[in-house]
C-alpha cells in the first residue's frame, strides 16, 4: 500500500566550484562506491554515515573540501565526525556556503589528481526529521535523499547503497518499504543489524551520484516519542504560497484565493477524518431508535473516541469487571470471574487493555471502535437519525437537571453517580462539572479506589466483634474529596487515556474512519511515483521536493559546497 509523507529529509551533498576560484580550480572526479547508512532511533532522531570512495581525475584541482549539507540546523555539532582513509579529520566547520551544513577540510590529506581516497564521516544526531504518514495515522514516515554531485563534475557509475536502520522493538511484519527508485530493486533486501534492528537494504551496482534517489519506509508511532513526529501547521505552506505571490505581484489575488482555498481544505479534510460513522446511517429513517446505552449513544453523535474510550472504563470499572493498578501507563486488574452483564465492546476493552504491546493494544482498541460503529449502524436501519439523536439529548439535558436539582452534596454526588455517562455526552460537560462541585467536599463513591489507586474505602460489617443479640446496620466509610479536584479527576480522564494509552487521537479516529468512513475513491489514476506491486511492506512516494522548496509538504535541504 502506497504510503506517502508530509516531508522529505533530504541530505545533499554537492562539489562545486566556486565562482571566485573558478579559473584556477576545476573539479572532475569519478564516485565508484557510495553507502549511507541511515539509523531511525527510538527517540526520534536520525544518525546518518556516510562512505564516498573518490578517484579524482587527470589534471583537475584536488578534492581539498568537502561540503556537507544538513536538513535543518538540529544537529548536534559536537557529534559529527570524519576521516579520511582512516586519518581522522580534525577541521570541521560550519559551511560558508550552505544554510545548513558543514565542511570538511581535507588538509593534506587532499585527494590529488588520478588518485583514490575515502572519505567516511559520521553524523551523529539530526532532529526533526520524522512525519506522520498521511495515509495511516498510527505510522511515521521517513524520507530520504542521499547526495548527489552536479553531472558536469562525475563520470561513470557508482556502486550504490542505502541501509535504513529502523527503531529498536520494531517487529518484521510491522513496517512498509515505499516504492524503490529506478535502477534499483522493486523491494530491498530485509534483514537484521548487530543492534537487532530491522534493516532495509537497497543496492543498484550500476547508479549514479547526480541522480536524485528517493528511499522511505514508515513504521508504527509506537517505537517512537509521540512528540519526535513533526506535525506541519497549515500556515506553513500558506504563508509560504502567499511570501511567494509577492515576487509576482499579478498573480498575488491569485495566490491568495489558492491560500484561502487551502485553508478551507485543510478544516474540511480535518473534519472529513473525526466523522467515522457511514453516510447510510445519515439516510432517512422513520421514528427513534431508544435502547442505547450511553456509549451507543456517544457513537451515534460521533463524540470524540478518547472521551468513549473513558466512558467505557468508568462503565467496566463502575460493574465492578475491573480495576486500575496503574494509572501512567493505564494497565487494569480484571475481575475473575467476569461479571456476566458485559456489553460486547466492554469485553473487548478488557481485553484489549490486557496486550502488552502498546502498538498491538491500540489496534484491538480500533478494533473495537469499529465493530462498535459497524454495530450502531446496524441498530440504526430504519430510524431516524436526527429524531434519534435529539431523544437521547434531551436525556442529557433531564440528567443535567436532576443533578443540579439536588438539596444536599450527598444527594448532588449520588445523582451524578447514577447518569455521569450521559453527563458526560454533553459538549458543555467539563465546564458544568467543575461548576457543579466548585466550592463544596464530596463523598467519593464506592467505585473511585477502583477508577483511583490513591485512594480507599472501607466497609465495617454488622455483626462483626459485637455482643450477642447486638445488631446494627452495615456502615460504609467513604474518603471524601474537595469537589474541585473530584472534578478535575473526572474531566481531565480523557486526556490522561489518550496521551498514556493511544497517542494521538487524530491518529487513532483516522486509522478506524478509513474502514467505517472511507473517503471514496477516484477514478483518478494518480501518477504519482508507485511500484504498481501491493504488499504488507511496499510503499509509495513522497512529495517531490527542489532547491526552491517549492512544494508545500517539503523541508528541503539544497545543499552546495566543494571548494
Amino acid at each position: 500500500m502506497m504510503q506517502r509523507s508530509y516531508r522529505i529529509l533530504a541530505i545533499t551533498i554537492t562539489l562545486l566550484s566556486i565562482p571566485l576560484f573558478a579559473a584556477a580550480q576545476t573539479y572532475f572526479f569519478q564516485v565508484e562506491e557510495q553507502i549511507v547508512n541511515i539509523y531511525w532511533n527510538a527517540d526520534g532522531t536520525a544518525s546518518i554515515d556516510y562512505v564516498f570512495v573518490f578517484t579524482n581525475g587527470d589534471g583537475v584541482s584536488p578534492i581539498d573540501y568537502v561540503d556537507i549539507g544538513l536538513p535543518n540546523d538540529k544537529y548536534a555539532r559536537d557529534l559529527i565526525f570524519a576521516d579520511i582513509n582512516g586519518m581522522p579529520i580534525s577541521d570541521i566547520q560550519e559551511s560558508p556556503y550552505l544554510t545548513h551544513g558543514v565542511a570538511l577540510g581535507l588538509s593534506e590529506d587532499a585527494i590529488d589528481p588520478g588518485e583514490t581516497g575515502t572519505v567516511h564521516t559520521f553524523i551523529g544526531v539530526v532532529e526533526d526529521v520524522i512525519y506522520p504518514d498521511d495515509l495511516d495515522g498510527d505510522y511515521a514516515s521517513v524520507v530520504f535523499i542521499p547526495s548527489t554531485f552536479g553531472s558536469e563534475f562525475v563520470y561513470g557509475n557508482t556502486d550504490y547503497t542505502v541501509v535504513y536502520h529502523l527503531p529498536q522493538g520494531v517487529q518484521p511484519h510491522e513496517p512498509r518499504w515505499h516504492a524503490a527508485p529506478t535502477g534499483f530493486p522493486d523491494e530491498p533486501e530485509t534483514g537484521i543489524d548487530d543492534e537487532g534492528r530491522i534493516t532495509y537494504l537497497w543496492h543498484n551496482p550500476d547508479g549514479n551520484t547526480y541522480t536524485e534517489y528517493t528511499f522511505g519506509a514508515s513504521f508504527p508511532t509506537a517505537y517512537i516519542p509521540a512528540e519526535s513526529v513533526v506535525r506541519p501547521s497549515i500556515w506553513v505552506p500558506v504563508a509560504a504560497l502567499i511570501s511567494s505571490s509577492l515576487a509576482f505581484a499579478p498573480c498575488a489575488g491569485f495566490a491568495i484565493i489558492i491560500a484561502v482555498i487551502t485553508i478551507f481544505a485543510f478544516r474540511s479534510s480535518k473534519r472529513r477524518k473525526q466523522q467515522y460513522l457511514p453516510p447510510v446511517i445519515a439516510i432517512e429513517g422513520h421514528g427513534i431508535k431508544r435502547g442505547l446505552t450511553a456509549i451507543e449513544a456517544a457513537i451515534l453523535m460521533e463524540q470524540p473516541l478518547d472521551k468513549i474510550l473513558m466512558m467505557i472504563l468508568f462503565s467496566v470499572i463502575k460493574k465492578d469487571a475491573a480495576s486500575v493498578i496503574s494509572r501512567d501507563p493505564l494497565k487494569l486488574q480484571n475481575a475473575d470471574p467476569v461479571p456476566e452483564d458485559l456489553h460486547t465492546y466492554e469485553i473487548d476493552f478488557l481485553t484489549a487493555l490486557q496486550i502488552p504491546s502498546a502498538y498491538e493494544r491500540k489496534k484491538a482498541l480500533q478494533n473495537m471502535m469499529v465493530a462498535l460503529v459497524k454495530s450502531i449502524s446496524q441498530k440504526m436501519k430504519g430510524f431516524d437519525r436526527k429524531e434519534t439523536i435529539a431523544y437521547y439529548k434531551n436525556i442529557i439535558d433531564r440528567a443535567w437537571i436532576d443533578v443540579e436539582a439536588a438539596g444536599t452534596p450527598e444527594v448532588k454526588t449520588l445523582k451524578f453517580d447514577e447518569v455521569l455517562q450521559w453527563t458526560m455526552l454533553d459538549r458543555d460537560y467539563e465546564a458544568r462539572t467543575e461548576r457543579l462541585f466548585r466550592d463544596q467536599m464530596v463523598i467519593l463513591p464506592q467505585w473511585w479506589g477502583r477508577y483511583n489507586p490513591g485512594y480507599t474505602h472501607s466497609i465495617t460489617p454488622s455483626q462483626q466483634n459485637q455482643p450477642p443479640g447486638f445488631t446494627s446496620p452495615k456502615t460504609v466509610s467513604l474518603p471524601h474529596l474537595p469537589g474541585s479536584d473530584f472534578a478535575a479527576g473526572l474531566v481531565n480522564s480523557a486526556q490522561d487515556f489518550s496521551a498514556n494509552t493511544i497517542g494521538s487521537i487524530a491518529g487513532f479516529t483516522t486509522a478506524i474512519t478509513k474502514i467505517t468512513n472511507p473517503i471514496p475513491k477516484s477514478s483518478y489514476a494518480s501518477s504519482r511515483g508507485s511500484s504498481g506491486k501491493r504488499s504488507s511492506f511496499s510503499g509509495g512516494s513522497s512529495c517531490a521536493c527542489a532547491c526552491a522548496c517549492a512544494c508545500a509538504g517539503c523541508a528541503c535541504a539544497c545543499a552546495g559546497g566543494g571548494r
